[in-house]
Formats: structure tokens, sequence, C-alpha cells
């Protein structure tokens, strides 16, 4: 344990054990969420809140904040971290600079399914929630998006017609890939995402269909293009001091509340995949495949991030591969 690690993990027994013996704090949890209170994982956490709430006895009861209110998206791990709030919903991929490991499901075309996804992360759990514990955070559960594709404003055919666009990066993978792609990566938060497209500061973005849904990008944008990258996960987290001063009871109660909010979650996101494509083209929007060559050279690229990622999070992301290859 590092001492940034032993210093939160030391303020969050603190604090936890100040209100032991008060209701407030450990009746009242504040749940911020980065994306739009319409999108479907910001719905399961209402779902999530709401089954915690019937299974603690109404020991625990959380109120949801979507779309960046309570805390950007940005901040919402540090704020959880530190105990500002008990728990959280963030992209677990967004933490990838400061714990390479945790981009485990931004390598492309590794698991391009959701049912391969699903085996991507029964492999990556044990290694990714030790991480995280690292972190000071404990993870309740997690919900992967659909598949990633490309949103453009033009006909794009290959890395040619790339260059030199303003492509918005929530990450490291998509800022490589905005990079290896000639493209010129601005980080730009979900919730910041339409303005960015409005104003010229992006002109492109990769995402699912959910996104380009949720901030109405057919708007600015004219074009999407399936590829199915990767389908990344959202993982709900909760402070690791705070949730080890609770007590067995209720941390079973509130992981029996976990495991079937993101079994439901992940449905709804599978049954989700399809519709939103209908409804970017309802909208005006030329959504096709990626044409050969061009994905092509995303599966290039996509080789180079996978050697990279095993390079940056060493031993552990090849026993991750491994065991996901031995399924």
């Amino acid at each position: 344990m590092n001492a940034l690690t032993k210093k939160l993990s030391t303020a969050a027994a603190t604090v936890a054990l100040a209100i032991a013996g008060t209701s407030a704090f450990a009746e009242k949890w504040d749940m911020p969420m980065a994306y739009a209170a319409t999108n479907f994982h910001s719905e399961m956490g209402v779902v999530f809140a709401d089954k915690v709430r019937e299974y603690t006895g109404g020991e625990i009861d959380i109120t949801v904040h979507p779309g960046g209110s309570l805390f950007k998206g940005g901040e919402i791990k540090r704020a959880v971290q530190t105990g500002q709030a008990p728990i959280g919903e963030r992209f677990m991929s967004a933490h990838a600079n400061e714990a390479p490991l945790l981009g485990w499901d931004n390598v492309p075309f590794v698991a391009a399914s959701y049912e391969t996804n699903e085996k991507l992360w029964a492999a990556a759990k044990d290694k990714v929630n030790g991480q995280l514990a690292d972190l000071n955070l404990v993870t309740l559960y997690t919900c992967p998006w659909p598949g990633q594709g490309f949103y453009f404003n033009k006909e794009v055919k290959t890395s040619d017609d790339t260059q030199g666009v303003k492509f918005r990066s929530y990450n490291t993978a998509t800022a490589t890939f905005a990079e290896e792609l000639g493209m010129i990566p601005v980080q730009v938060e979900a919730a910041e995402l339409s303005q960015a497209l409005a104003t010229g500061v992006a002109e492109a973005f990769i995402s699912s269909g959910s996104t380009g849904y949720d901030r109405k990008v057919w708007e600015q944008l004219s074009h999407y293009y399936k590829v199915n990258a990767w389908h990344p996960r959202n993982y709900v987290m909760v402070n690791k001091g705070i949730w080890e001063g609770l007590s067995a009871e209720t941390q079973a109660a509130m992981q029996k509340a976990a495991d079937e909010t993101g079994a439901a979650c992940a449905a709804k996101s599978a049954e989700l995949a399809n519709w939103y494509f209908e409804q970017l083209e309802a909208n005006g929007m030329q959504v096709e495949d990626a044409s050969p060559e061009f994905l092509a050279e995303l599966e290039r690229i996509g080789a180079k991030m996978k050697e990279d990622w095993i390079t940056a999070a060493g031993d552990d992301a090849q026993a991750i591969l491994d065991a996901y290859a031995a399924n």
C-alpha cells in the first residue's frame, strides 16, 4: 500500500468511525454519476439505489446525482476515494493513466461482443478489483456499454479522411486511436460533448450509439461507423474505508442489490444496442459498417495498442489475456 492509499484509507476510516454513532451519513448517501439521467447507466443507478433501500431496510438511502451534477465525471473517483461521496460511478478505463491495468476493457478487438466481454471481465475481475482496492475503492457492480464506433461529420473511408480532425477523447485508448489516425485528441467529458461539438472544440469521437443518442449528435454530425472495437465498462464504486465500516449484513444486502443491478444493466445495454442505431438513422445520420480499408487500419492500430497495454500494465495484463484465451 502506497503513502497516498494509506492516507486515503486512514481518512476514510476516521470519517466512518466518527459517524458510526449517528444516522445521518449512514442513512444518506450521495451517488454522483457522469451520464445523463435518461442514460441507461443512470437509470440503473436509480434501480440500484431502490434495491439498496429495500434490502437494507432503509439503513442506506442513496440519492443518485446524474449528469455530473454533483461532481464532474473526472472528479468522481477522487471524491469517492477521499470520502467526499461514499459511492459513485465512473468509466473504469478513465483511470488507465493512473493505473494501466484499468484499461483492460479498452484493448481493441480483443472482446468485440457482449459474450466475449463478459468472459474478459471474468478473467480480469480479481486483478482489477485488487488494483482498485489499492486505490481505496471497492467495486460493487460493473456494466458494459454497447460496442464502440466512430462518429464523424463527413464520409470516412480511410485515415486519409481523418487527418487533422479534432477528436474527442475520454481516456488513453481513445487518444491513442486519434493520434494513430492523424487526428488531434481533445479531452471532453460526456456531459460537455454537445457543447464541444457545437462550438467546434471536437469534430469526431468514438463511442457507442448510446452517447450519440443521449447527446443528439445528429445536430452536428452526419456519419456513424460501426466498428465494435470494444465494450467499455462503467463501475459503481464505494469508498473502501466506509465499506469496511458497514456490518456484514449490510454489505451482503448491498452486494445482492449490486449483483442484480449489474446483470439487469448488462441485459439492458444489449437490448438497446441496435435501437440506438435506429434512432440515429431516424434523426438523419448515416449508420453503416466501417469500410474494409478503414477497419484494417484500425485493427493494425489495435494490435499495437494491445502490446502497449501489456508493456504498461505488466504481468497482470498478460495473465488476464492468457486466462481469457483459455476460456
